[in-house]
């Protein structure tokens, strides 16, 4: 028998999908080289915005199409847990809508057992990196997010099993991910996310943290990532207006991230910053989007991604009747997207002619400790150098996201 994985949506379901691969393969599975081939076609989803819910039911009806005579096709993942019902009833070409906890079984069509996705064991990683998902669920009621709604609370993994996937694993740079990564281990009564760190880059050269709340990025925590070596700080802000990210139910505003901002330069200063923002959020006034700019063009940010607000039935934001027209959304978004665009790529040229260490991912790809692994630019280095291996380059080139380097 043979199956197909398609994953859509974030770094966390990535994992689930690695974790799954390896819990069919353990039931004799063997993996497809194209989705016709597959006996099992299954599609783990993502449901965070309205444009993820469009991509996940355009690629699940397209699998549906190119699948062989006779293959089933399941669906797993945010969209089956979210609107699993609604689902099943829409779309009569799957065969199984499975939610999160439950196995996807060819030739099951009744109630299926379950079984703890979290803590399911995967194989050594493909990739000289990997994601390791440390917690399930999140305690935050962010205006915007329906992930509590259907992930849950947060729940830690005890800090021995993340060890030991960080083992098996076998890469040379692990990502930690959650929800709300830095909250990790709070749920447990002990320890924390700080000794995870130290622990973890006691295993591997590389490790690095993604999706980290503000208010939680403590001293102690500032000063174990600059100990890693790899100093990337993924700042999940969402805006920077104070009254606005009242309205987002968020913490924090822009003079605030901006002075933790500048004692992390002071402190390392090759750090890289990572954030993203909403733009369109109910309420959103021309003076909040002015602070927004003001504040990218100070902050100086490597990365950032902006997003447009999509409502998401049952948040707080559902509620908000101050509403931004869509299309000065959109002209505030492109605004904000130019300028960032423009910071990010005069940031990229300022590296040429540095040295670099750089972990290379694939022939002729490689990422410093300033570019996170699919979400960054790359360093495009000599395809002769192999994958897996440490090297450093002089940065000889910049074009736009991405460098160029040569082995020192």
């Amino acid at each position: 028998m043979r199956y197909w994985l398609e994953t859509l949506g974030c770094p966390k379901n990535q994992v689930d999908s690695e974790k799954l691969s390896g819990r069919l393969e353990s039931e004799g599975y063997e993996r497809a080289d194209r989705p016709e081939a597959a006996d099992l076609v299954v599609v783990n989803t993502c449901a965070f915005i309205e444009a993820a819910r469009q991509e996940s039911i355009d690629t699940i009806l397209e699998l549906a199409e190119a699948r062989a005579v006779g293959a089933r096709l399941a669906v797993t993942g945010c969209l089956a847990e979210r609107y699993g019902d609604e689902l099943a009833a829409a779309l009569p070409e799957v065969d199984v809508v499975a939610g999160f906890g439950v196995p996807v079984t060819l030739g099951t069509k009744g109630p299926l057992p379950s079984f703890d996705l979290l803590n399911l064991p995967r194989p050594p990683a493909a990739a000289p990196w990997a994601y390791v998902k440390v917690a399930e669920g999140c305690d935050r009621k962010c205006g915007f997010c329906a992930i509590p709604s259907f992930r849950g609370p947060q729940r830690s993994r005890p800090l021995d099993a993340v060890l030991a996937e960080v083992d098996a694993l076998e890469a040379q740079e692990i990502v930690l991910v959650a929800q709300d990564l830095a909250s990790y281990g709070r749920d447990l009564g002990e320890r924390g996310i700080v000794p995870l760190v130290r622990a973890v880059a006691g295993r591997v050269p590389r490790v690095r943290l993604l999706y980290l709340y503000p208010s939680d990025l403590t001293e102690g925590l500032i000063d174990v990532i600059g100990e890693t070596g790899c100093a990337y700080f993924d700042l999940s802000l969402q805006h920077v207006s104070r009254s606005h990210l009242r309205r987002m139910r968020r913490w924090g505003d822009g003079d605030r991230f901006l002075e933790r901002i500048a004692r992390i330069r002071r402190a390392h200063p090759g750090a890289a910053f990572r954030s993203s923002f909403i733009v369109g959020y109910p309420g959103e006034t021309e003076a909040d989007h002015d602070q927004l700019l003001a504040f990218l063009s100070e902050a100086d940010l490597d990365w950032a991604g902006l997003f447009p607000f999509s409502e998401e039935a049952g948040t707080y934001a559902a509620s908000l009747s101050e509403r931004v027209a869509p299309e000065l959304a959109a002209e505030r978004l492109a605004e904000a997207a130019e300028l960032q665009d423009r910071i990010t790529a005069r940031r990229r040229r300022e590296l040429v002619g540095s040295a670099v260490r750089v972990l290379v991912d694939e022939p002729g790809v490689a990422r410093s400790h300033r570019e996170a692994p699919e979400i960054d630019g790359v360093i495009r280095v000599d395809p002769a150098l192999p994958a897996g291996s440490w090297v450093d380059v002089v940065v000889t080139g910049a074009e736009g996201p991405d460098l160029e380097g040569r082995a020192a």
